[in-house]
């Protein structure tokens, strides 16, 4: 991994998805968490101060990259609920069956390795009536928007780190076993469509 990946992608990554817009869009669907919490892709630790004492007893932070941790130190300091971090791939979580309560994932599906394997796992984890909250940018349902998301994806992967722009979220969803229960797709104001299309809600493990 080379000077960029270790240290400029991350704290550009970090930035574009700390912006307010993004951030009010997080309002929306982390302080919904309750109980032993799964965040995949902790990172820089952007959704910890969203997260509800009265509802959460605790975070367990899974993410391979020392470089996007390291951005999340302040943050997991001064966060309202205790968080455990886990250095470990989101493919191969080292947590017991059915132990967790609710999974977060927010703009993360897009930069894991093996997304179907990564749900797999999240599946695994949580409880029968637990749930997964998801908000993640994606494939476009618009032929023209989903055109470019193609052709702009290998430069876009090499500038964020890892991040694809055509991942189909809710498809990938349902793929790995997963029920949705609401979703809203839209895209983010004020940003390039190839960019913007995001997925938004909330899924729980099929039987």
């Amino acid at each position: 991994m080379g000077f960029y990946e270790r240290h400029i992608g991350p704290r550009l990554v970090s930035c574009l998805c700390g912006a307010a817009d993004i951030r009010a869009e997080r309002e929306k669907l982390v302080p919904a968490a309750q109980g032993i919490v799964l965040e995949i892709g902790i990172g820089p630790g952007l959704n910890l101060p969203l997260y509800d004492p009265a509802r959460v007893s605790r975070v367990i932070g899974v993410d391979p990259h020392a470089s996007f941790l390291k951005l999340g130190t302040s943050r997991r300091d001064s966060a309202p609920v205790p968080v455990e971090i886990r250095q470990e791939p989101a493919e191969r979580i080292q947590l017991p069956a059915r132990s967790v309560d609710t999974a977060v994932v927010t703009f993360t599906l897009c930069s894991v390795q093996d997304p179907a394997r990564c749900l797999t796992e999240i599946r695994r984890v949580l409880r029968p009536e637990g749930r997964l909250l998801f908000l993640e940018h994606g494939l476009s349902r618009e032929e023209a928007v989903a055109r470019w998301q193609h052709r702009l994806n290998p430069l876009w992967r090499s500038l964020a780190v890892g991040c694809n722009l055509d991942r189909p979220v809710l498809a990938s969803l349902r793929a790995a076993g997963f029920s949705i229960e609401a979703a809203q797709e839209y895209y983010l104001p004020r940003t390039p469509k190839p960019l913007a299309y995001l997925s938004r809600g909330t899924a729980r493990p099929e039987p």
